[in-house]
């Protein structure tokens, strides 16, 4: 009977203690569950900026109201960036609609080679002698911005070369250019790219941590050309 009575106090004691352990537990499940999201989605880096950029002022001139935008050049023999091109050139153009620094027109490919003899012109070539003024002719621009990509890799790490000219076709000077490299390997630009996603242009869904800016070609490809842009001179 002694021995019965000892493990009915013990027993009472462990239920006493019970609700106490319960307790801690949802303290000790929210502890751990914030603890991972935290340090995953975390950036030690700044984000990437831009610096191989040229400006001829730091404002467009006052009457520059009308680009327009050349087809995409690139090297069409390596498979991968002529990918890119067809991936990325319909995102170029949306994101200059979106910076909102002036208007924005295209002009085709077959437009453009029924004008020079060539469907893409990447800005570094020597220009046929009536090419800037048959564009303003054509489209009625102040401007005329060459694009041209240099680098695309669409597997992680991301990889996206831009080099892009604007060139004022009333004056025939060049307003801005960059040439910039993009590559997901260096963690400022990947920090840079998450940044984007959580607070830029694009509204995404924070619950995915970066896996988009970091994994998405077309998501990273905005981010890049949305960077290049935020060089432009100001109005």
């Amino acid at each position: 009977m002694k021995n019965a009575e000892i493990q009915k106090d013990a027993g009472a004691r462990n239920w006493r203690l019970l609700p106490s352990a319960l307790c801690l537990l949802p303290l000790a499940a929210l502890l751990s569950g914030c603890e991972t999201p935290v340090a995953a989605t975390v950036d030690w880096h700044p984000p990437y900026k831009p610096d191989d950029i040229f400006l001829a002022a730091a404002r467009l001139p006052v009457g520059l109201k009308r680009i327009v935008v050349l087809p995409l050049a690139c090297d069409a023999r390596q498979t991968n960036l002529a990918a890119g091109r067809d991936a990325l050139e319909p995102v170029l153009f949306a994101e200059l609609i979106k910076a909102k620094r002036f208007e924005v027109v295209q002009i085709s490919r077959e437009e453009l080679r029924r004008l020079t003899g060539r469907a893409d012109w990447a800005g570094v070539e020597v220009l046929p002698a009536n090419m800037i003024d048959s564009l303003k002719t054509e489209s009625g621009c102040d401007a005329a911005l060459f694009c041209e990509l240099t680098e695309y890799r669409a597997y992680p790490p991301l990889a996206v070369g831009w080099r892009l000219k604007l060139v004022d076709v009333r004056q025939k000077k060049t307003l801005w250019a960059g040439d910039e490299h993009f590559d997901a390997g260096n963690p400022a630009v990947l920090a840079g790219a998450r940044y984007y996603q959580r607070h830029g242009q694009v509204i995404l869904d924070d619950s995915s941590g970066g896996w988009l800016a970091a994994n998405s070609p077309r998501r990273f490809g905005e981010y890049s050309i949305d960077s290049m842009l935020a060089t432009l001179p100001e109005r």
